[in-house]
């Protein structure tokens, strides 16, 4: 049977590529780091995956066991086996299995006739593929670094599936189960394969990744935050709440109007294409079973307010494509405003503004100029905040 090796067994790892290994006929070994995930699945070999929604159904991902992340000799055997690999650890946890990452590629191709090892890297960083290519090079020896460049790919990915955080009455029925929804696709960079592609269900290599990169970002991903933060502003709880309400729609709407039409003109990507990928995903935020809270999606705003992430991320981008994302910045305007006390980053965030106000946000977290075309488009949508009573 086929070999998968799936660095980190949470939402993501279990949630989506243990389906598409299971379903791909691979045998999968999950690496992690918390002991119940590990033992549990070691014990049982299979969990649950729930699919909510329209037409909901509940799948046994078999073939599975797990390892220890800390058992880097084991884990180093499993990934020279490997007919595939993928990472879904987040993007600060990278640095810490590139150690083993580079221990298994030693032991994989101290045999020269060993075939080529392709990890999928499933992380919300753009170059995701080159920043973990250069972490494990600094922990191999320097005979490999010709093999890590022509035999070993580092495959960015495209990860659309939305995995809510589990309730604790979940989490009691079963601590292995995951809740999903249906969506399964998952485009990969086709560029950045090593030999023959791996067959993998609902695997969608694309040559113009870039653009799907920015289309997950820039209309997913800022879509849900536009959402999130104005649903924030009016009260709601969950993203299905929010995107009923017809203010946040028209808001959302307009937001995406806007970031499409930039990623149209930047990437050639038809018009049409890009708005009914906007309309499906208004279609899955309405999904009231997968229960997915605006807590989640709005978390780390300091982040989400990055130069390069979905709000001014795309508003820039908009910008650079002749287009005027005024509703991307009314959008920005209110997650300034996101304030949850559990939410330590939000109340960086808060501290910010409490001390500089709106300029030392625009300044410190998204590096705008003071005097940018942006920073004025964002200020008018704080104004228009106030003057349509989305501030209580």
């Amino acid at each position: 049977m086929k070999q998968a090796v799936q660095f980190g067994a949470g939402n993501i790892g279990r949630g989506f590529l243990g389906q598409l290994y299971f379903e791909s006929g691979y045998r999968t070994t999950f690496v992690d780091v918390i002991p119940e995930v590990v033992e549990g699945l070691q014990r049982r070999g299979a969990y649950p995956l729930r699919i909510v929604g329209a037409s909901p159904r509940e799948l046994v991902i078999s073939n599975v066991t797990a390892l220890s992340s800390l058992d880097t000799e084991a884990v180093a055997d499993a990934l020279a086996a490997a007919d595939i690999a993928a990472t879904a650890v987040g993007v600060n946890v990278l640095p810490r299995i590139a150690p083993v990452l580079a221990a298994g590629i030693a032991r994989r191709f101290t045999h020269p006739d060993s075939a080529p090892l392709n990890i999928i890297v499933c992380e919300n960083l753009i170059d995701a593929g080159p920043f973990l290519r250069d972490q494990v090079r600094a922990h191999l020896d320097a005979r490999f670094h010709a093999v890590l460049d022509d035999r070993v790919g580092f495959v960015e990915a495209s990860i659309g599936r939305m995995v809510p955080i589990m309730t604790p009455e979940q989490r009691a029925e079963d601590p292995l189960l995951v809740c999903v929804e249906a969506y399964c696709d998952l485009p990969v960079d086709a560029n950045g394969f090593r030999g023959p592609i791996p067959p993998l269900a609902h695997m969608m290599p694309r040559s113009n990744f870039k653009a799907y990169v920015e289309r997950k970002l820039f209309v997913h991903n800022a879509g849900h935050a536009a959402t999130a933060y104005l649903g924030y502003l009016r009260g709601h709880e969950y993203i299905w709440q929010a995107i009923a309400d017809p203010l946040i729609r028209a808001e959302a709407d307009a937001a995406m109007a806007e970031t499409c039409m930039g990623l149209s003109q930047k990437h050639g990507m038809p018009l049409g294409d890009l708005q009914a990928h906007w309309a499906d995903l208004v279609e899955r935020f309405q999904n009231k079973a997968l229960g997915d809270q605006i807590l989640r999606v709005a978390a780390d705003p300091v982040r989400k307010l990055g130069p390069r992430d979905r709000l001014i991320g795309s508003a820039l981008m908009c910008l650079d494509q002749g287009v005027e994302p005024n509703h991307v910045a009314f959008a920005a305007a209110a997650a300034m405003l996101y304030d949850p006390p559990q939410d330590a980053a939000a109340q960086r965030l808060q501290d910010i503004r409490a001390q500089g106000g709106l300029d030392a946000v625009l300044k410190q977290v998204c590096q705008l100029p003071g005097e940018s075309r942006l920073a004025g488009m964002i200020r008018a949508g704080a104004e228009r905040l106030q003057q349509e009573g989305w501030i209580k």
